[in-house]
């Protein structure tokens, strides 16, 4: 793939704004038995995750669940680049779901995401290679209440690490106590890098995960 303009106005040569068909999301009446016991954890404190009995791998369902999406697959041609020049940065919690959350449809945008939703070196990379190459223009930022990372002590869980394995992480764990100050952490992060060409457009939400509103943190960027 040849490397995009990175101008922050017309649509990159080659990448045509299409709108892909809606996307179907699941009901909770459709899920299976062990989806719908795992949405109790929606009421359980970050550090006591749910436990829902015996561990059985779910590779065999997620294979079943593949091959019946596959024999109505209508995908095959939609360009690589998001529609809407997108890109959201979420938490990888299970309860946040972001296409829904967002109204946003399979082909719109790109979806990066990790423990926390914080920004690290490789988030930067990854929106890097999305503005530079596949021509996005704008960021989404979705944190949540009840984070994990919220509760976290974080050098200790460290020391722990240490003292199981013999090696300290050079990575930090990003641990956190109020979400809102971290959506404002990150987006600051955005704007002082030097690799993302396109910061006009960076905004940031607290997603709470007890009615499922979203929260703008600060004034939109001008």
């Amino acid at each position: 793939m040849s490397t995009a303009t990175t101008s922050c106005e017309p649509y990159p040569q080659g990448i045509p704004p299409t709108s892909p068909s809606p996307r179907r999301f699941p009901v909770c009446s459709r899920w299976s038995s062990r989806a719908r016991a795992a949405c109790c954890c929606c009421s359980r404190s970050p550090d006591k995750p749910a436990v829902t009995g015996d561990f059985n791998p779910s590779t065999p369902e997620l294979l079943a669940g593949n091959a019946a999406f596959a024999r109505d697959f209508e995908g095959a041609g939609m360009p690589a680049a998001p529609a809407r020049r997108l890109a959201v940065v979420a938490c990888m919690d299970a309860r946040i779901d972001v296409a829904r959350i967002l109204g946003l449809h399979v082909g719109e945008a790109h979806t990066i995401r990790n423990a926390g939703g914080v920004i690290t070196d490789d988030v930067i990379r990854s929106l890097c290679l999305s503005q530079r190459l596949l021509g996005t223009r704008e960021v989404v930022l979705v944190h949540h209440t009840g984070c994990g990372l919220q509760s976290l002590d974080e050098q200790r869980f460290l020391s722990e690490l240490e003292t199981e394995t013999g090696l300290r992480p050079s990575w930090p764990l990003e641990a956190f106590t109020d979400p809102y100050g971290n959506v404002a952490e990150s987006m600051r992060r955005l704007h002082s890098s030097p690799f993302l060409p396109c910061k006009d457009h960076i905004r940031g939400f607290v997603y709470d995960v007890a009615d499922g509103k979203l929260h703008e943190v600060g004034a939109p960027a001008s």
